[in-house]
């Protein structure tokens, strides 16, 4: 599927160069067949009539990276969720992965307890039946008991996932990997060598937490709730 990806932006919005180059470094890693096109807005008459809700606006295949409810046109600097004037990088990286219509995708992290099982588990309620999802370490240990936990609190039951080492998804039969997501953050991830499209997003380790049982619980609560957030973005 070609990709087209717009750039809106005003003259003066002090955001557009940022805009710019996370748009474009992201494409070049992702999709560097896609199609990028940079339009400017000089007042609010183009501003209705582009239906642009202020800059600097990214839309993917003609649709915002927000979705389709980001409130009426405004010739205006854009403020997005994190209060900050650009998109975040994930936001994008997501919506570019979603376009790319993986079939099988794989989270990876060291020891496969923690963060890559409430992935695999929030992925699986989300994605369509098509997709194949996955996770694994290059440690593999056992799925921890906070993950399973906080996964329940949300209507997901993990109680029958289990850890498993990158060599066992590449005999795994079935769809090739073809999108890989690593969400290690202060290890070293393990390396995918397959032909994937690949997106990193360093969450804390949540098994690393400590103190009582409820403060070890917030941990995995913190990174179970930003794991939904992305990826209803990446499959919503």
């Amino acid at each position: 599927m070609a990709l087209r990806l717009e750039l809106l932006v005003t003259p003066d919005c002090r955001h557009a160069e940022a805009a710019e180059q996370l748009v474009r470094s992201t494409i070049a890693r992702m999709a560097p067949d896609a199609e990028i096109i940079i339009t400017v807005v000089h007042n609010s008459a183009e501003a209705e009539e582009l239906t642009f809700p202020g800059s600097p606006t990214v839309r993917l295949n003609e649709e915002d990276l927000d979705g389709p409810d980001v409130g009426p046109p405004a010739y205006a600097c854009r403020r997005y969720e994190s209060g900050e004037g650009v998109p975040p990088g994930w936001l994008l990286e997501a919506r570019i992965l979603r376009a790319l219509t993986p079939q099988h995708m794989l989270f990876l992290c060291v020891a496969n307890s923690a963060r890559s099982q409430m992935a695999e588990g929030i992925a699986r309620s989300l994605a369509p039946d098509s997709v194949r999802i996955s996770s694994a370490g290059s440690e593999p240990s056992r799925v921890n008991p906070y993950a399973i936990k906080a996964l329940e609190e949300i209507g997901i039951d993990a109680s029958g996932q289990r850890s498993k080492g990158v060599d066992e998804i590449r005999r795994t039969e079935g769809p090739p990997v073809d999108a890989v997501i690593t969400l290690c953050a202060e290890e070293v991830c393990p390396v995918w060598l397959g032909d994937a499209h690949r997106v990193h997003w360093p969450l804390p380790d949540p098994a690393a937490a400590t103190g009582s049982d409820e403060e070890i619980l917030a941990s995995f609560r913190g990174v179970r709730d930003e794991l939904s957030r992305r990826l209803t973005a990446l499959f919503r």
